[in-house]
């Protein structure tokens, strides 16, 4: 194709060649830069399309290793990332959150394992309470890649809290999520005005922008948070 091509068009494309085995169940396809070159358009435009085509299912999609045709396509289960604000002020409650530090440090060696940085490498991090009706409702521990900020950290966090900041300002490609249920560690467990020990409900959460890791996040709700979402 030597026209520009939307990526609706580039995302049509790659259904046909794999509904017509053109890439065969379990293919690697080629890459970003190369179906850029070929279809005459950005890599950025190209990525939105393999991108869709991930989030149905039909493509396996996996940091330095390709992009594969999945072997059993199914419809995965997506999430969009919450802003905490929005989600206590959506339960009928009033909204709050303290900064509760701000540091550069390097990270434990698992959080630059899991963000595939080297050994010594530093980071942003940053500890935020969230509350609902004045109540502590979140404890959030993030770690952050400042060489993906646009112009750095806004002036004062106290304004907006990192969580918003993050999803109205850096766009991220892709990502993972996980959910857990621990025990509150002494830290979790004085924030969250719990028993040490108590039953929380952890989400962590890492995103990228291309190969750039963006941030490592660990979300601590307290006793009775439930979890809402569609199928």
């Amino acid at each position: 194709m030597s026209a520009p091509q939307g990526w609706e068009a580039i995302r049509a494309e790659v259904l046909r060649r794999i509904d017509s085995r053109v890439w065969a169940p379990g293919a690697l396809i080629p890459t970003e830069e190369d179906l850029a070159a070929e279809f005459g358009c950005a890599r950025a435009t190209v990525n939105r399309a393999l991108r869709e085509l991930a989030l149905a299912g039909v493509l396996e999609r996996r940091r330095k290793a390709g992009t594969r045709v999945a072997t059993h396509p199914v419809r995965k289960a997506t999430l969009d990332i919450p802003v905490t604000r929005l989600e206590v002020v959506g339960r009928g409650q009033v909204y709050s959150f303290r900064l509760l530090a701000q540091t550069k440090a390097v990270p434990p060696l698992a959080v630059a394992s899991r963000l595939g940085l080297a050994p010594g490498a530093t980071l942003l991090h940053l500890r935020t309470l969230h509350f609902a009706d004045a109540k502590p409702f979140l404890y959030e521990d993030r770690w952050l890649n400042p060489a993906v900020l646009p112009e750095g950290l806004p002036p004062d966090l106290a304004e907006m809290s990192i969580n918003e900041w993050l999803v109205k300002t850096v766009a991220y490609t892709y990502g993972d999520i996980s959910f857990s249920a621990a025990n509150a560690s002494p830290d979790e467990a004085a924030y969250l005005d719990v028993a040490p020990g108590a039953a929380l409900f952890i989400t962590e959460r890492t995103t990228w922008a291309g190969e750039a890791p963006i941030t490592l996040v660990r979300l601590a709700y307290g006793p009775g948070y439930r979890l809402h979402t569609q199928v």
